[in-house]
């Protein structure tokens, strides 16, 4: 019993993780992939007029905290003028999530 107990949490926890995953992925869709990419290169039409930083060099992802990247994501941007702040657009964990999909990006 313990077992199939253990079994099934486990399957739901790993059903929530992945509807969390998707729903980021969503977000990321909605809100950021049309500057900074599917993968977070900025290899698009606003990205390459922005000059906005490839996001998914390992440099870029050493040198970010997950704190600095909410700011950015809540704040907007001070760099770049054209990333207005989602801070009410956005949930605290819908800002979270979209922290933690921004580190799936990374590159080797």
């Amino acid at each position: 019993m313990k077992i199939r107990s253990a079994l099934l949490l486990s399957l739901t926890l790993a059903t929530a993780a992945q509807a969390a995953d998707e729903a980021a992925a969503e977000l990321w869709t909605a809100k950021c992939k049309s500057c900074h990419g599917p993968d977070g290169r900025a290899q698009t039409q606003m990205g390459k007029k922005e000059s906005i930083v490839d996001i998914s060099q390992a440099a870029w992802q050493q040198a970010q905290t997950d704190e600095d990247i909410r700011e950015v994501i809540a704040e907007g941007s001070h760099r770049n003028k054209k990333m207005k702040a989602y801070k009410d657009k956005l949930t605290p964990q819908q800002i979270d999530s979209l922290v933690a999909y921004i580190r799936t990006l990374k590159k080797g």
